[in-house]
C-alpha cells in the first residue's frame, strides 16, 4: 500500500468474495474504528464470484495503514489496493434536478449540459434533471455552475476507480 504521509483523500479498491454479509463486515470494520467512509460503491466484477468495492476515505498514513491491515485480515477480502499513489481513472454518476420553469433558464442549463457532455434525462413543468458522468473536478465544476439556477435535488453514486494500464 502506497501512502505519502499526508492527510488526504484516498481511493481504496477492495476485491472481495461475492457473499452475503461481506459489505456489512467491511462497513462494520470502519465504523468500529471510527473511520468515516466518504463514498462506497460495490458491484460484481467480470467474475460473478468476486465483487469490487471502491471506498473513499480521508486520513493520514497511520490511519490508512491501519485500514489496510484490518481489511487484509478479513477472510472474504481477496486484494486491497490504495489507488491514490498510482495512475488511475475515476468516475462518478450524478443526477441533478434543477429549477427550470423559465425557458431562458432551461436553455442555459441545456447549454451547460452540452459543454460538460452531460445529458438532460428528464424535463418537467418546473424542473430539468441533468445526468453527469465524470471525475471529481468535472462534477464539482458542474454542480457549482448549476447552483445559481436552484438545485432541488442531487443524487450521487460515489466514486469508482480503476488503475491505468501502461505499456500497451
Amino acid at each position: 500500500m502506497k501512502t505519502n504521509g499526508k492527510e488526504g483523500t484516498h481511493i481504496i479498491s477492495v476485491e472481495v468474495e461475492n457473499r452475503f454479509g461481506v459489505l456489512a463486515r467491511i462497513a462494520g470494520l470502519f465504523s468500529a474504528r471510527g473511520y468515516n467512509i466518504d463514498s462506497l460503491c460495490v458491484a460484481e466484477t467480470e467474475d460473478a464470484t468476486v465483487s469490487r468495492m471502491t471506498i473513499v476515505v480521508r486520513g493520514d498514513e497511520k490511519i490508512l495503514e491501519q485500514i489496510y491491515k484490518q481489511l487484509n485480515k478479513l477472510i472474504d477480502v481477496i486484494r486491497v489496493l490504495d489507488l491514490t499513489g498510482e495512475e488511475f481513472i475515476e468516475r462518478e454518476l450524478v443526477l441533478v434536478k434543477v429549477n427550470g420553469q423559465a425557458s431562458a433558464v432551461r436553455q442555459e442549463v441545456m447549454q451547460l449540459a452540452a459543454i460538460f457532455r452531460a445529458k438532460i434525462v428528464d424535463v418537467g413543468k418546473k424542473s430539468l434533471t441533468v445526468e453527469l458522468v465524470g471525475g471529481g473536478a468535472k462534477v464539482r465544476a458542474m454542480l457549482d455552475l448549476l447552483k445559481p439556477f436552484g438545485v432541488k435535488e442531487i443524487i450521487r453514486t460515489g466514486k469508482i476507480a480503476i488503475s491505468r494500464e501502461f505499456g500497451k
